[in-house]
C-alpha cells in the first residue's frame, strides 16, 4: 500500500548520514527564515535519538542569534536532573555555531506543572509563531511529544481545534509529569519532521498509519493522519 500523500519516508543507511542529511535540511528552513522574516523559530524533542541530529545542526552555518529554539516537550524536572530535556539541548544543540541562538526552556521553577504554566504560557506567547521546522520523535509505545497512551489529557492534548498551546500531562509511561506543546500548537509550523531509527519503530510507525492493531490508537496516528501540514519521516536502521 502507498503511502498517505501527506508522509513521505526518507531512509538512511546509519544515523550519521541521517543526522547530516536532517541538520541540512533543517538549517535551510531556518536560513530561508532569516532571510525571509528576519528570524527564525524551532522546536525540538528531548531523549536520546536526536543526539547526532543536534551535534550535526550545531556546526551549520546560519545567523544562530537571530534564532529561537524550544522544545516539543520537557519532563518536569530542573536542569540540574539528568532526565532534563533543555539540559540535553544545551549540551548538544546549543554549542560551536548555535551558541547564540536564545533558547526557550518549558520547565519552571514551580513544583508541578499546572503550577508553572501560567510562567510557561507566557514565554511560549512571546514565541515568534509559526514554527520554521518542528521536530518529532516516538517511543516504542507510540507516543510522540508528551502524547502518551492513557494520559490524563491526551484527548485535549489530541485536538486539533484545540487554542491551547501548552498542556500538563501525565501517564503511566510518562515518568515524571510532563509540559507539552498540543498537536495543534505543533501543526502552527512550515515543516515538521519525524526522526525515527530502528527496524522496530519503523514497523511500529507503518502500523500506525495503516491503524492496524493496537497502533491504531498509538498517539502518533494523530500526526500522520491529519492534514494540515505535510509529515517528512527521517529514518535509519
Amino acid at each position: 500500500m502507498s503511502e498517505p500523500l501527506n508522509v513521505t519516508t526518507h531512509s538512511f543507511s546509519d544515523n550519521q548520514a541521517l543526522a547530516s542529511a536532517l541538520a541540512e535540511r533543517i538549517a535551510e528552513r531556518l536560513r530561508d527564515a532569516i532571510a525571509e522574516r528576519g528570524h527564525a523559530l524551532l522546536a525540538v524533542s528531548g531523549g536520546s535519538t536526536p543526539r547526532h541530529l543536534f551535534e550535526k545542526l550545531s556546526r551549520q552555518s546560519l545567523d544562530w542569534s537571530k534564532v529561537q529554539v524550544t522544545l516539543v516537550d520537557e519532563r518536569w524536572v530542573p536542569e540540574s536532573n539528568e532526565r532534563s530535556n533543555a539540559a540535553m539541548v544545551k549540551a548538544t544543540l546549543l554549542q560551536h555555531a548555535a551558541t547564540s541562538a536564545q533558547f526557550v526552556p518549558l520547565y519552571a521553577d514551580a513544583p508541578t506543572p499546572e503550577a508553572g504554566l501560567v510562567t510557561v504560557r507566557a514565554r511560549v506567547a512571546s514565541l515568534a509563531l509559526p514554527f520554521d521546522a518542528v521536530v518529532l520523535g516516538m517511543g516504542n509505545d507510540g507516543h510522540t511529544a508528551s502524547f502518551f497512551p492513557g494520559g490524563d489529557r491526551l484527548p485535549e492534548a489530541l485536538d486539533v481545534n484545540n487554542t491551547a498551546r501548552v498542556l500538563p500531562m501525565r501517564a503511566e509511561g510518562a515518568g515524571e509529569p510532563r509540559i507539552t506543546f498540543t498537536l495543534s500548537a505543533l501543526l502552527d509550523t512550515r515543516a515538521l519532521y519525524l526522526h525515527i531509527e530502528g527496524d522496530t519503530k519503523r514497523q511500529l510507525l507503518a502500523d500506525a498509519r495503516l491503524g492496524l492493531g493496537e497502533a491504531a490508537n498509538f498517539p502518533v496516528r494523530s500526526v500522520l493522519t491529519q492534514q494540515r501540514v505535510p509529515v517528512a519521516v527521517y529514518w535509519c536502521p
